[in-house]
C-alpha cells in the first residue's frame, strides 16, 4: 500500500518515441512527480539507457512490458529485469497459471525484484473487442477471472481500469496493489481509452496508483497539468 501522499501515487506514462523526448518531459516534471512509466514504444526505442537516466534523475520506474511467453522465458525475463532497477514490472495474465507462477517464483527468489503486476484486459478493449478474440462476457467479468488466476499464481498486484477497481478490491482484498490507467481529468479527451474515470473517482474506488499519460505529456504545460491532477488526488470530491 503506497503512502497517502499524492506524489507517491501518480505514475506519469512517458509514452515517447525517443529517450530525448522522454528525458525532456521528465525534466519538466522533476520535483512534481516521483514515478514514471516506461512502456514498449520507449523501451524498444531507447532500451535500458533511458531507464538508467530516469533512475539517475531520481524517478522510480514502472517498466510496462506486459511479458507474455512460455513460463521459462518469462521467468528469465523477470530475473533480467532486476538489473534494470525498475520498481514495478508487468506480466500478462493471459499467459496462464503456469507462466504467472513461474514469473512470481523468479521474483520471490531474486533479491530486489520489481513488484509484478498482472495485466488483465487492456483499457482500450470493450465487449466487442473481447468478443472478436473469443473472450465471452463483459470486460469486468474477464478482468475478474484473470485476476483470480493471477492471485492464485501468487501475484500481489494488478493493472485494472477504473471500472474494475472497486470490484477487484472487494474480491482480492486490501493487500493487493491496484494500478489504474485510463485516468482522465474532467473535460479531457478519452483518446483510444474506453474504460476511464477521473483521478478522484479512481481513488475513491480503491486504486493504489494512478497512471496518467496524454493529459500530462501532451499538455501545453505538463508540470501544471500534473500539479492539477495531484491537487485533485489530494482533495478528491466525495
Amino acid at each position: 500500500m503506497p503512502s497517502a501522499v499524492p506524489e507517491d501515487r501518480l505514475i506519469v506514462a512517458l509514452d515517447s518515441p525517443s529517450a530525448a523526448d522522454a528525458m525532456r518531459l521528465a525534466g519538466q516534471l522533476a520535483g512534481t512527480c516521483r514515478w514514471v512509466k516506461v512502456g514498449l514504444e520507449l523501451y524498444i526505442s531507447a532500451g535500458q539507457v533511458v531507464v538508467d537516466s530516469l533512475l539517475e534523475a531520481g524517478f522510480q520506474v514502472f517498466l510496462d512490458l506486459k511479458l507474455h511467453d512460455i513460463p521459462n522465458t518469462v521467468a528469465g525475463a523477470v530475473r533480467s529485469a532486476v538489473a534494470s532497477g525498475a520498481s514495478m514490472l508487468t506480466v500478462h495474465t493471459l499467459g496462464g497459471p503456469a507462466m504467472l507462477a513461474a514469473a512470481q517464483k523468479a521474483a520471490n527468489e531474486t533479491p530486489d525484484a520489481p513488484l509484478l503486476l498482472g495485466v488483465t484486459v487492456l483499457t482500450s478493449m470493450d465487449a466487442s473487442q473481447l468478443s472478436a478474440v473469443g473472450i465471452s462476457g463483459t470486460p469486468s467479468e474477464a478482468v475478474a477471472r484473470l485476476a483470480t488466476v493471477g492471485q492464485s499464481a501468487g501475484l500481489k498486484g494488478f493493472v485494472c481500469s477504473p471500472e474494475e477497481v472497486a470490484s477487484l478490491r472487494q474480491k482480492l482484498g486490501p493487500k493487493i496493489t491496484l494500478v489504474t490507467p485510463g485516468i482522465r481529468p474532467a473535460g479531457s479527451a478519452a483518446g483510444d481509452q474506453r474504460r476511464i474515470a477521473t483521478p478522484g473517482d479512481a481513488l475513491r474506488a480503491g486504486a493504489d496508483y494512478l497512471v496518467v499519460g496524454r493529459p500530462i505529456t501532451q499538455a501545453a504545460d505538463p508540470r501544471a497539468a500534473a500539479a492539477a491532477i495531484l491537487a485533485e488526488m489530494a482533495n478528491p470530491r466525495t
